[in-house]
């Protein structure tokens, strides 16, 4: 049979409070997003960092303190011991080695999982995407088969013990039986032991199994019932229930048009000379009232930089608590987090605020394209970015995410050549998958996206790996996807690359144009349906 473990009950009340708020705060900072807003998420922190103090003392007690008959006396009598008032052999009268090997496991177990959560938590918080990203997904496989292990030592426990009541009932039945030939046919043919059919899983002879290779049919069934259940949960935990990870754009609003350009003029006034008429040197004489025009660029806000019928810097379909977010997109096959750890995102966002007036989130996030998915409609980000300089590989499910983004949700790509021409290459063939049914097209210079609200010159470029014209993909005369193949993270980074201060003056403004576009598209969108 199975072993009967026991725990000492105070710890596992105590664990049990624990565990029952750990799983408040994992809610929150799963779907809440609490990471953003660090009230939240440092409180979240501590209450996360107990499981270490917690797993290490459940790990202790399983690894000798729980050979004692008192549990709830562990502490204390461990105390005893370090002082030598209890000797070693005391902790060495269980006989059933098999249930203290049971339990110790289980425990380890459970607290790998408990450790593993603060370490992804923590490298999350430190902004360290690299380590989030490798200890969650080395993390998953690791869990993945640690239950794997868990469930073929339950059903090989139980189908061995099924087997031997079985054996044991064709024992006794050979004893007592008169058809002494019937019990021989039985035994012979490996026949169930009664006739009537069996339908308990954890039983090798449950007639679905078939008749021959019957433990093998079993653990092919058991293995690929786990995998679908982990596969739901693994669902469930990155997808479902997202629908909490919503953005909001700042409320306000505004009309869609450029920054104003003043041009101050100075009169400066020459200095007249006297000079000898009757001098033999020729020599001009300006006019008293020549001028000088000294042309300066002032920014101004004559407008409220937004869109919509509302007031104040911000869109129509905002709320009071909105911000303009920087989501980076992490896809697999490439680096995507290019400039991230030289802050281009965070100094994007900061320009973007200062110039609009608008409110924005203090740093950049990222989510995969999976997690697209798990945004409501009227809650999605107006844009997500893009980068990298290597492969980008989607599966044929991400794309329809990306396809259902863009499209259904009204969102936009906006795409940026981190140094290569093979990525340039890898972005058209993606978006050929992504979109299509749609052509990119140049997106040209006085269109929308290059003039409002700042009017760029030129398409301005770090490096022009892909090209130096941008590229964008419509859909009803929206751009769903811009795409610009000169490396303009570079210039928001720090230390802008080493390009000319004109150069990131260009960049900036352009970046901010790209973010302004897709936010009042967005506002447009979400107005006509709340007139519908």
């Amino acid at each position: 049979m199975f072993p009967h473990l026991t725990f000492p009950a105070k710890l596992v009340k105590q664990t049990t409070i624990y565990v029952a708020v750990w799983v408040l705060c994992l809610t929150d900072w799963m779907w809440g997003r609490s990471i953003e807003t660090w009230w939240r998420a440092w409180p979240e922190g501590i209450w996360f960092a107990l499981s270490v103090p917690l797993s290490a003392y459940w790990i202790a007690w399983a690894g000798w303190l729980c050979r004692l008959e008192d549990g709830d006396n562990a502490n204390l009598v461990a105390l005893r011991r370090i002082a030598g008032e209890i000797s070693t052999a005391t902790f060495d009268q269980h006989a059933d080695e098999s249930t203290f090997l049971i339990r110790r496991n289980l425990v380890w177990s459970v607290a790998a999982i408990f450790l593993w959560q603060v370490s992804v938590f923590f490298a999350d918080a430190l902004d360290l995407p690299h380590a989030r990203v490798g200890l969650a997904t080395w993390g998953t496989w690791s869990l993945f088969f640690l239950g794997l292990l868990w469930v073929v030592w339950f059903v090989e426990r139980a189908s061995k013990i099924y087997e031997e009541q079985r054996y044991e009932h064709r024992r006794r039945e050979q004893l007592a039986a008169t058809e002494f030939a019937r019990s021989a046919h039985r035994a012979t043919h490996d026949d169930d032991a009664d006739d009537e059919r069996v339908h308990n899983p954890l039983d090798p002879h449950a007639w679905y199994y078939g008749r021959r290779a019957r433990k093998l049919n079993q653990s092919l069934t058991w293995m690929s019932v786990y995998s679908l259940c982990f596969s739901i949960a693994f669902l469930v935990f990155t997808q479902i229930g997202g629908c909490s990870d919503i953005y909001e754009m700042p409320a306000g609003g505004g009309k869609q048009a450029q920054i104003a350009q003043a041009v101050k003029i100075q009169k400066i006034i020459k200095k007249k000379f006297v000079v000898n008429p009757f001098s033999a040197i020729s020599f001009k004489v300006p006019p008293i009232d020549e001028i000088k025009l000294q042309l300066q660029e002032i920014t101004q806000h004559a407008y409220t930089v937004g869109y919509g019928e509302g007031t104040g810097a911000g869109f129509a379909g905002g709320t009071s608590g909105g911000k303009v977010r920087f989501l980076r997109l992490e896809y697999s096959g490439g680096d995507w987090d290019q400039d991230m750890s030289v802050y281009s995102g965070d100094n994007l966002l900061r320009e973007y605020g200062l110039r609009t007036k608008q409110k924005v989130s203090e740093k950049e996030e990222t989510r995969t394209v999976a997690a697209l998915k798990a945004f409501p409609p009227e809650k999605s980000p107006p844009f997500v970015y893009m980068t990298g300089e290597k492969n980008i590989s989607i599966s044929a499910s991400e794309a329809k995410v990306l396809r259902e983004y863009l499209i259904d949700k009204h969102g936009m790509l906006f795409i940026d050549n981190g140094g290569s021409g093979h990525f340039h290459n890898q972005v058209l063939a993606m978006m050929r998958i992504v979109l299509p049914n749609i052509l990119a097209s140049r997106v040209p210079l006085d269109d929308t996206i290059h003039r409002i609200p700042y009017p760029i010159p030129f398409l301005p470029y770090v490096a022009p790996h892909g090209g130096k014209e941008a590229f964008g993909w419509r859909v009803d005369g929206r751009l769903v996807a811009y795409y610009h193949p000169g490396d303009i993270g570079d210039a928001w980074a720090d230390g802008h690359a080493g390009v000319k201060p004109e150069i990131t003056e260009f960049c900036y403004q352009l970046g901010v144009n790209v973010i302004f576009y897709a936010h009042a598209e967005y506002s447009k969108w979400l107005s006509s349906r709340m007139k519908k």
